[in-house]
């Protein structure tokens, strides 16, 4: 018997339809359930083939838990190793090689000193920073937020530069990205499964949370054959299992504002019934896929083109 399990946190209605979904389907040999940790020891099978992870990005232990099953061969969605080293900035300096519109974007130093460091700590770091280089790059408005982190907690938008050097000093010892704004005409969150399903959503992030999926504008043809292609793009190279690609559509050309979301929003309270019975449908699908091929004792992880190429030394891009 292969064991398909999902770990999570407060969310209830996705993981709950994930588990009866599977199971529903009678599939011989494949079982679904909620994830149970009783104990980690190093090296020990933890008695899954597949593993859907949704809150490792909040509980270090979960994450620490997810790449000791990883290393005795679960299928670990996404891949442990390759969230904890990703980041915003990353994905956005990857997207200009590989042919992804993106907004003008700079990384900036945290505005207090991480814990257990000093001045003398960053002896490479200028001061001050060539800010007038950085904001005629960028320009204003726009937009400050972390540059790990998700759920429109601490961003900012910003009509100046005063304004700027008013809000960076709130943000304590986050490390912020400054990124141009798009003045855009639609606006969709996508998402991908398995680098190869996509489902493109209407979306309009200057709503209430509970409204920005209800939104009037859908794409062309040639508008969603385009946003297809550049969101498998971007998780191919990634090599995301799960993913969500927001990207917005300014002057025809759709712009990728944030596809770095790896447990994405599945709330049928927010995403509404198709988009939930999508996801957990196709999910279903591919967790079932992801344990038929599942090989024990084998590395059964994804990656993306990006790494493996960086590892065959081959061309990257």
């Amino acid at each position: 018997m292969k064991k398909i399990g999902i770990l999570f946190g407060k969310e209830r209605s996705f993981p709950t339809a994930f588990v009866d979904r599977i199971n529903s389907k009678n599939i011989p040999g494949i079982v679904a359930e909620p994830v149970r940790i009783d104990k980690v020891a190093q090296g020990e099978d933890c008695g899954y083939a597949v593993i859907v992870d949704r809150i490792s990005q909040d509980v270090p232990f979960y994450r620490a838990f997810l790449k000791n099953a990883a290393l005795s061969g679960t299928a670990v969605i996404n891949n442990p190793f390759w969230w904890s080293a990703d980041e915003k900035f990353f994905n956005n300096a990857l997207a200009t090689k590989i042919n992804v519109p993106v907004p003008k974007t700079v990384i900036l130093p945290s505005r207090e000193h991480p814990d257990d460091t000093s001045d003398e700590s960053f002896s490479n770091l200028a001061y001050p920073l060539d800010w007038k280089g950085i904001f005629d790059y960028v320009g204003f408005p726009a937009y400050m937020k972390p540059f790990a982190g998700g759920g429109w907690k601490n961003v900012y938008r910003l009509a100046s530069q005063d304004e700027f050097f008013e809000k960076h000093s709130e943000t304590g010892q986050l490390v912020m990205l400054l990124q141009e704004e798009i003045i855009f005409e639609e606006y969709y969150r996508i998402y991908c499964v398995g680098r190869k399903h996509v489902h493109i959503m209407p979306y309009e992030p200057r709503n209430p949370h509970h409204l920005r999926y209800v939104a009037e504008h859908r794409p062309s043809p040639e508008l969603h054959k385009l946003m297809t292609e550049i969101v498998l793009r971007i998780n191919q190279y990634l090599g995301y299992d799960l993913n969500t690609v927001e990207l917005a559509l300014r002057d025809g050309v759709p712009y990728a504002i944030d596809f770095c979301n790896p447990a994405p929003d599945a709330d049928i309270r927010s995403v509404g019934q198709e988009n939930f019975d999508w996801i957990v449908e196709t999910m279903s699908n591919y967790a079932i896929e992801r344990a038929q091929e599942h090989k024990a004792g084998q590395d059964n992880l994804s990656w993306g083109e990006y790494v493996k190429r960086s590892a065959a030394g081959t061309t990257l891009f």
